[in-house]
């Protein structure tokens, strides 16, 4: 199969994202990967997937590749005989933040008809954001963690016991994110955080939570990775989580209880169906006295979580033959007709 990768944006985890595309070359093993670069300026440009490292995009030696046009059906790389369409079964949406997690991506993708695997659009929108992202849980039953939210220009104040973390709304990879310990902290934290974002969530600094990852998607049937126990330390920074986006070796199944494992998939399968058909998501739970609390939706995890599967590659190439099918409808203009048929009439 030959899937385009397509990463960039403009975004604050741009460079994140190329660290995902890149691992994909090591994974993606007997696929034929094709690489489709989006530039901070929204551009796209065909990469050479045997030239492909992190320095050619620090460089801008990238536009020194084709640049191509988005247009129906695909990506064209327009030439002085013509325009040429670049060749792929499916694209592999991995850009991170912005442009590929909010939804503009999968809206592109729908509207050229071109097939991707991404969250459509609806959850790309409330996954994004993880105040929505909220809202969606605990309207499906999904219990998440206790959370204040904050603006830009509204009151500073926080009536949740200390410690809490403050994370930006919009963002991932730990950007923006702070653990405060004390109300004299919170300032400073919001300020750093209001740099990223409008909106902040407030969380409790839940010390020693027990905290598994569980990543899946539905082809013929669900496809679930082992559960995972992350590595605990007080929070992954951003470039602890830098270097965790380039993994693509597996590990090891969380040592937990059938009962523990049944209410982690549990929640995970009601989070994604039917909303996030189509996409390989991650969620991450806490477990706080035997209760499995959300605490995010990773809509694109990095370097799609591959290190979760047993056959990652395969589950790929079985998602791409099970992708939503956008409902065609056929206009015949029967209503104008009639219209103007009536006009002649009068």
């Amino acid at each position: 199969m030959n899937i385009a990768i397509l990463f960039g944006g403009s975004s604050f985890e741009h460079e994140i994202s190329i660290v995902s595309a890149i691992t994909m070359k090591k994974v993606l093993k007997k696929s034929t990967i094709t690489y489709i670069f989006i530039s901070p300026q929204r551009e796209f440009f065909l990469v050479d997937t045997e030239k492909i490292n992190s320095k050619l995009f620090s460089s801008g030696e990238y536009k020194k590749g084709k640049q191509l046009t988005l247009k129906q059906g695909g990506f064209f790389a327009d030439g002085l005989f013509g325009s040429k369409q670049v060749e792929f079964d499916v694209v592999m949406n991995l850009i991170h933040g912005r442009d590929g997690e909010d939804g503009k991506i999968s809206s592109m993708m729908t509207f050229f008809d071109i097939p991707f695997i991404s969250p459509r659009t609806e959850a790309s929108s409330l996954s994004y954001n993880k105040l929505y992202t909220k809202f969606l849980a605990e309207s499906l039953g999904v219990k998440t963690v206790a959370y204040e939210h904050l603006t830009k220009n509204g009151e500073r104040k926080v009536t949740m016991d200390y410690p809490v973390i403050i994370k930006p709304v919009r963002l991932g990879s730990s950007i923006g994110v702070s653990i405060v310990k004390e109300a004299s902290e919170l300032d400073y934290a919001l300020d750093v955080a209001f740099e990223f974002d409008s909106d902040v969530i407030v969380e409790p600094f839940i010390n020693g939570v027990k905290e598994f990852n569980q990543a899946g998607c539905y082809t013929d049937g669900w496809e679930l990775s082992i559960v995972e126990e992350p590595q605990k330390e007080e929070f992954l920074d951003f470039e602890k989580k830098y270097m965790d986006f380039s993994r693509d070796s597996q590990v090891l199944s969380a040592d937990i209880s059938d009962e523990l494992k049944e209410k982690i998939q549990g929640a995970f399968k009601t989070l994604y169906d039917p909303l996030f058909r189509g996409s390989i998501i991650r969620c991450d739970f806490f477990v706080v006295d035997n209760e499995v609390l959300l605490n995010e939706i990773n809509p694109i995890p990095g370097s799609m979580a591959n290190y979760l599967f047993p056959d990652f590659e395969g589950m790929v190439n079985r998602l791409a033959k099970h992708l939503p099918k956008e409902q065609k409808i056929s206009i015949d203009y029967t209503y104008i007709h009639s219209i103007q048929s009536a006009k002649g009439k009068a």
